[in-house]
């Protein structure tokens, strides 16, 4: 896959000189009035969701306010269809944005294809000391910063407060203690736990739980087909069949949330971008303290669960390259990222940040900062993204039978071993 990388980002260069994006004319990316202040366009993909759109929108068009020459073009891009359609525009040398938020596992494909922008030496690298270690490195690729930390998450239990304790439930520690509870539940009509079976995300606690991980990126080896990986697959599959569980493997986001919000299930798993959506729901709105939040439950080996988050770059087209080095400083500055703490509970990525009382007092940051300290980190490599859609696949044939637990899990090894093929990789 490497060999193919290189041609690839070589005709993507080629292409992109030929073609820029953005709004301006000059030939070396800078655009500025007479007096030398930013001018012209800054398109700006968000990719989060309905509860956090309109606060990242207002904020990006702040920038206006700061730069009056300066025109922000906020377009929300759906995050599932994000990826696809900035590669298509990128590869095709026009339509892409100036700047994109894109999530962690997105930085090293897209630099490894010459999509992004090197930003070191720029205005888009502020303080650069103060970003968390672990949030820093998901923006690094081949020894180049393509990306600034926006937001780190993490996933955690979400549980129902008063229907644990209605069921005389404890807070379940582990995936074994959720099975055991589902009794107590069903007395109320309540099933104890939405498993997300169509978002691979979800399944890397289950793995990290039984002492998995998708890869040894040392060793440069695969280890998802190695046994932890099957006994993940039994676990999740065990767990529906028990009625422990309920699952969607095509809709699951909209079907879990639901589930949740409206007390029919007591426990999902789910991240810091989810605390908005939830509170609006009928169990939690006028009663947040009744939305508790847990560490994941551990499996037969221990509890684990993914490091995550978003970062903002720059498309390596765009002709206004000034003016988007800086809306990237201002969107990633500790004044932005406090704010947005304070109005959605997302955890900054500033270390000076979490010093500020606001964030200090936050209930959300005060369980999430923790777990996100522990939080495996992903590897960080330019075929990283493409990792979850062989789980995505194998996790939907083993919850609907199709497919045996250690049937999948070789499979996957299989399919990874076809995407790792020129990296060396056993």
């Amino acid at each position: 896959m490497r060999r193919g990388i290189g041609t690839t980002a070589l005709v993507a260069a080629i292409a992109l000189a030929a073609t820029a994006c953005g709004g301006g004319d000059s030939g070396d990316g800078e655009k500025k009035n007479a007096s030398g202040e930013l001018s012209g366009t800054v398109e700006f993909w968000d990719t989060s969701g309905d509860a956090e759109k309109a606060f990242f929108k207002k904020v990006a068009e702040e920038f206006e306010e700061k730069h009056p020459e300066v025109d922000v073009k906020y377009v929300n891009v759906p995050f599932g269809e994000a990826s696809n359609k900035f590669k298509n525009a990128a590869g095709g040398g026009s339509g892409a944005p100036d700047v994109m938020r894109t999530e962690v596992a997105w930085v090293a494909d897209f630099a490894s294809l010459g999509y992004l922008a090197p930003l070191d030496d720029t205005a888009a690298v502020d303080n650069k000391d103060d970003y968390l270690p672990q949030a820093w490195g998901s923006t690094q690729y081949d020894g180049k910063t393509y990306a600034v930390p926006q937001v780190i998450d993490t996933l955690a239990l979400f549980y129902n407060k008063g229907l644990l304790e209605k069921a005389g439930v404890e807070v379940p520690q582990s995936v074994e203690e959720i099975k055991d509870s589902t009794d107590a539940f069903k007395k109320n009509d309540v099933t104890p736990f939405y498993l997300r079976g169509d978002d691979p995300y979800w399944f890397l606690p289950f793995l990290y739980g039984e002492g998995g991980d998708m890869l040894d990126a040392e060793a440069k080896k695969i280890t998802v087909d190695d046994e932890p990986g099957a006994k993940a697959f039994e676990v999740m599959k065990d767990l529906v069949d028990s009625k422990a569980a309920i699952t969607d493997t095509t809709n699951g986001w909209e079907n879990m949330q639901k589930s949740f919000k409206d007390g029919k299930v007591a426990m999902m798993v789910n991240g810091p971008w989810a605390i908005e959506d939830t509170l609006a729901g009928e169990q939690f709105k006028g009663d947040e303290d009744n939305l508790g939040v847990a560490a994941v439950p551990a499996g037969g080996a221990g509890q684990g669960a993914p490091q995550g988050g978003h970062n903002y770059s720059v498309y390596a087209g765009s002709d206004n390259l000034d003016a988007s080095y800086e809306f990237v400083k201002y969107m990633s500055s500790a004044e932005v990222q406090k704010r947005t703490t304070e109005e959605l509970s997302l955890l900054p990525t500033r270390a000076s940040v979490y010093e500020e009382k606001t964030v200090k007092d936050n209930q959300m940051v005060q369980f999430f900062k923790p777990a996100v300290d522990k939080a495996v980190e992903r590897p960080w490599i330019a075929e990283g993204n493409s990792l979850f859609e062989p789980l995505r696949v194998q996790m939907a044939d083993v919850l609907t039978g199709k497919t045996k637990p250690e049937a999948a899990a070789k499979k996957a090894g299989e399919e990874y071993a076809k995407l790792l093929k020129d990296g060396d990789w056993k």
